[in-house]
């Protein structure tokens, strides 16, 4: 990195780093919410405005489209750049695309939004993700990234239960609540500014010999990862193509549907997932930290996933059964996982990896919003006709199960001699890195 780019060793990291944490989370928060507002929309856009399932996918699957090109380039400049010149860029597009969303109720111009905000997003996140793990790494970097994660997932679970808190927004029509999407999506750029401002003074108070040498873009290190690396990306990919189109896209209209809940006894129950995330994640960080376990953590919480949806595809589990499976998986999985990449890769490189990882997720996002509202028009699943969503359901299961297994590949590179100490504390591994 630059000399504008955070380094391991900041002055008075010890007191900044905590502003740091609050003000990156505040950013991941707004980030999560316009993110997941189109949920609880979901009814609403396809009553008054006649959006088909196919097209509510589109408008989650289009967020992720562009990141399927740009995220790696997001990562290799945050590696050159820094992260807080990165978020403070990126938190501007992301506002800009939170109104335009607003402002028409045509889905080309709705859809143009969502573009233009996930080309901001998901490259913002990346950006964040890299400064945590170089503020805290070897400095209780798992509960630091659970912390950010859970106030990241606080912004979803206000989406998720909008329709209650600003019920007067829904009343009104599908515009007021994309109105609100955009003030998130301005809290989101003010924290960003905020962090930015804190990353130029420690790179300006920063002794010239703590300072990292300007990295060039080197495209041959996205091949040069441990293959480690690869089994949490490909965990990474599969989990995240499972939950998030079900749960930020499909699952409220499902349960209206199939369960017969009504607008906010659905968005009610949807949130129990995020809200679980909000409290629960930063103590599986600390389990991390304290004990290790990682990995074997990580086929725990990703088993979790198939078995929700074979409860949901035979019919045989109440609902508040599966938003606990559902709710433990998606707070212990991201909780584990990401900060474990800062401890595969070497820190120069780890906006690369974060963005390789990204930029792979978001392949996954893009093709599995579109492939479960295609399933969903195919078998014309609705009120009328609940069993349409079960091909839906058996194709989410079939890919969780996939991710269980690269969480047991992981596990198995790791307790070999190629391992870096995933199942040891944090304090052993630090000692290893330095």
């Amino acid at each position: 990195m630059n000399s504008s780019a955070i380094r391991t060793e900041t002055p008075n990291s010890g007191k900044a780093r905590w502003w740091v944490l609050l003000l990156l989370s505040l950013a991941m928060t707004g980030n999560f919410y316009v993110y997941d507002c189109i949920g609880p929309l979901a009814d609403h856009l396809q009553r008054l405005l006649g959006y088909s399932d196919t097209q509510l996918g589109t408008l989650n699957a289009i967020y992720s489209f562009p990141n399927i090109f740009l995220v790696l380039i997001g990562g290799l400049l945050t590696d050159r750049f820094g992260a807080g010149r990165l978020m403070l860029w990126t938190s501007m597009i992301c506002f800009a695309g939170a109104l335009l969303t607003a402002i028409s109720g045509n889905f080309a111009v709705m859809a143009t939004g969502r573009l233009l905000f996930g080309i901001g997003a998901e490259t913002m996140i990346v950006a964040a993700t890299v400064a945590l793990g170089l503020w805290f790494l070897g400095r209780s970097l798992a509960l630091a990234m659970a912390l950010n994660l859970s106030l990241g997932r606080a912004g979803s679970y206000a989406a998720d239960v909008s329709p209650v808190w600003a019920k007067g927004a829904y009343d009104a029509g599908w515009q007021d609540p994309l109105w609100i999407a955009a003030a998130f999506a301005f809290m989101a750029m003010l924290a960003s500014i905020g962090y930015w401002a804190i990353e130029r003074r420690a790179g300006n108070q920063t002794a010239a010999p703590t300072s990292a040498p300007a990295e060039k873009i080197v495209w041959r290190d996205v091949l040069s990862f441990d293959r480690s690396y690869w089994y949490v990306l490909a965990l990474c990919v599969t989990f995240y193509s499972v939950i998030l189109p079900f749960r930020s896209t499909f699952a409220i209209k499902y349960f209206q549907h199939a369960h017969g809940l009504s607008l906010d006894a659905a968005s009610i129950m949807n949130s129990y997932v995020f809200l679980a995330a909000v409290f629960v994640s930063p103590v599986f960080g600390l389990i991390a930290d304290r004990f290790g376990w990682r990995a074997s953590l990580m086929i725990l919480g990703s088993f979790l996933l198939p078995l929700t949806f074979l409860l949901l595809g035979i019919g045989q589990a109440q609902l508040w059964t599966v938003t606990v499976l559902v709710g433990i998986s998606f707070s212990l999985v991201p909780a584990i996982l990401w900060p474990s990449v800062a401890h595969v890769v070497a820190p120069a490189r780890l906006g690369t990896a974060f963005g390789l990882m990204t930029m792979i997720q978001n392949i996954g996002l893009t093709f599995s919003n579109l492939a479960a509202g295609w399933l969903n028009d195919a078998a014309s699943a609705g009120a009328e006709n609940p069993a349409g969503y079960q091909p839906m359901l058996w194709y989410f299961g079939v890919l969780a199960l996939v991710g269980v297994i690269f969480a047991v590949l992981l596990r198995q590179r790791e307790l070999g001699p190629h391992g870096h100490g995933l199942e040891s504390p944090e304090a052993r591994i630090h000692a290893i890195l330095r």
